[in-house]
């Protein structure tokens, strides 16, 4: 039977090189000149560390990252923005996560939108990804059509296919 996997994951050269293009466009801002401003990627846990000194800049920074992302072809839903944290003195800190694996309450978004199309295809959870399973490689293809047209809340790409 005609299978595919529905993930969300982020390509980590694809990150790196959007951070660094991000790294490289704050140094030669104008409205950075002088600013203790710094970005780091912390691989293993998937986040981004951000610091500088004030809100504004901060925004700014978060807007420069998201334009990056979309210029690097990744989903800017990927990128989860937490609370701002003041750090020592008058700066400021954010660690940015990045969206890994479809968490439990996504997955069953993903399932009761497959089940209300009407689609004769199966849909199951396997650890952090969906698996759609069906007859027809054409139902499974209106499933991935399905899927791109909906905003679930975070990115997906189509994985595995197997006919």
């Amino acid at each position: 039977m005609p299978s595919f996997d529905i993930v969300s994951k982020v390509d980590l050269q694809t990150l790196d090189n959007a951070i660094n293009a991000a790294v490289r466009e704050i140094a030669t801002r104008f409205d950075f000149r002088d600013s203790k401003t710094s970005i780091e990627l912390d691989k293993k846990n998937y986040s981004v560390n951000v610091l500088t000194e004030n809100e504004m800049r901060m925004d700014a920074v978060e807007k420069i990252l998201i334009g990056r992302f979309v210029k690097q072809n990744l989903d800017p839903k990927a990128l989860d923005f937490g609370k701002d944290r003041y750090a020592s003195g008058n700066m400021m800190r954010k660690d940015i996560k990045i969206k890994q694996g479809i968490d439990k309450e996504s997955s069953k978004k993903i399932i009761k939108l497959i089940k209300d199309s009407g689609l004769k295809v199966q849909a199951s959870i396997l650890d952090e990804q969906v698996r759609v399973t069906g007859k027809k490689i054409d139902d499974l293809q209106e499933v991935m059509a399905l899927c791109r047209q909906k905003d679930v809340g975070i990115p997906l790409q189509f994985d595995n296919m197997k006919s």
